[in-house]
């Protein structure tokens, strides 16, 4: 994600910012051009941004300090687009699941940004019906197991992802190297488009070449993965273990890694990030991130700089006596599936 900073100081802010500190504005994210605005009070909980001088106030999730995107003041309109997409959220009188809420909040509206960022189209199943995508944040209760997933656009996640023990646990009983909210978001976004941009597309012959047959029966598959475990070469052509599965879990984890990589790329280039390791040989640990990957059409440069910075972000981890942050490889193989991805999705934007 890029670096934000207030347009009244120029002060850095964060993405989740509702304030700035500096100069005491409030501060808001504009969606029409993914801008975090300075605002200055007009009347009520009105704003006014004092650049456009358009009205604005802040979506309605506002009130529970779970976001802060700006909706414009000559619409009827009253949330956000990350949260309007809302179907069910969790019980906000249990104080334990409105915590659960804010950190699914963030998660969800990073993954909206991207989308933005990725120019892919989406659209609130709520009002648009069977192509559009919509979630549920929902609780186990004593009769009934949430299982996180998707299903025809509905993206259900179990609020105990919140929790960080609770999460670590399920990650050591499925010995998975990685596990986040976030993860989980791209992960479930990766079915999402996969109905969207794959199935009964031109596309759909060009995705079993690279990642198989997905009218393999699923069910069989993943009950097939989860009794005997991955498959023996999973390393050599899969993303992570489960990847291995079946071609649908193929397509999720993949695009889910590729998510990951535009976005902390994007961080990376907003810092200026330059790898040049000093006792190198060869210049291949190089990498200045000079460039937007949001807008480099060539998925080869984007590989060349990410490699590099993995490696000094294991370095940096270590270094704090703590796990390397990118637990993966990128085989060839590998390669040419986030490559697919991204000339999928490059190839839908505007011209």
């Amino acid at each position: 994600m890029k670096l934000f900073t207030c347009t009244n100081c120029g002060e850095t802010l964060y993405f989740e910012n509702t304030w700035c500190q500096n100069c005491g504005y409030s501060a808001g994210l504009i969606e029409e051009n993914n801008q975090l605005s300075a605002l200055s009070a007009m009347q009520g909980q009105k704003f006014i941004n004092g650049k456009t001088k358009n009205s604005y106030h802040y979506c309605a999730n506002y009130q529970f300090n779970v976001c802060n995107w700006l909706v414009p003041d000559n619409t009827n309109v009253i949330f956000c687009k990350a949260c309007e997409l809302n179907r069910t959220i969790p019980n906000l009188q249990n104080q334990e699941y409105r915590g659960h809420w804010t950190k699914i909040e963030s998660a969800k509206h990073r993954l909206i940004y991207s989308l933005f960022r990725l120019e892919l189209p989406f659209m609130c199943k709520l009002a648009n019906g069977a192509r559009g995508l919509c979630f549920d944040f929902v609780a186990d209760d004593k009769d009934k197991k949430v299982f996180t997933g998707h299903e025809s656009g509905l993206i259900t996640i179990n609020i105990a992802e919140a929790d960080d023990i609770e999460r670590e646990m399920i990650k050591r009983n499925m010995h998975e190297p990685y596990r986040t909210i976030l993860g989980h978001f791209r992960h479930e976004a990766g079915h999402y488009y996969w109905d969207i941009l794959i199935t009964g597309s031109n596309n759909i012959e060009s995705f079993r070449q690279l990642f198989g047959d997905e009218r393999r029966d699923y069910g069989e598959a993943l009950q097939k993965h989860y009794n005997n475990g991955a498959l023996a070469n999973w390393t050599e052509n899969y993303i992570s273990a489960y990847a291995s599965a079946h071609p649908w879990e193929d397509w999720a984890e993949t695009w889910a890694h590729y998510m990951h990589i535009m976005d902390t790329l994007e961080t990376a280039y907003s810092f200026d990030i330059q790898v040049k390791p000093g006792v190198a040989k060869t210049k291949t640990l190089n990498a200045h991130i000079s460039d937007d990957p949001y807008t480099e059409k060539s998925f080869e440069k984007i590989i060349q700089q990410w490699l590099p910075l993995t490696f000094a972000m294991n370095s940096l981890n270590r270094s704090m006596g703590v796990a390397d942050i990118y637990p993966f490889v990128i085989t060839p193989v590998v390669k040419k599936k986030l490559e697919y991805v991204h000339n999928l999705c490059f190839g839908l934007r505007r011209k």
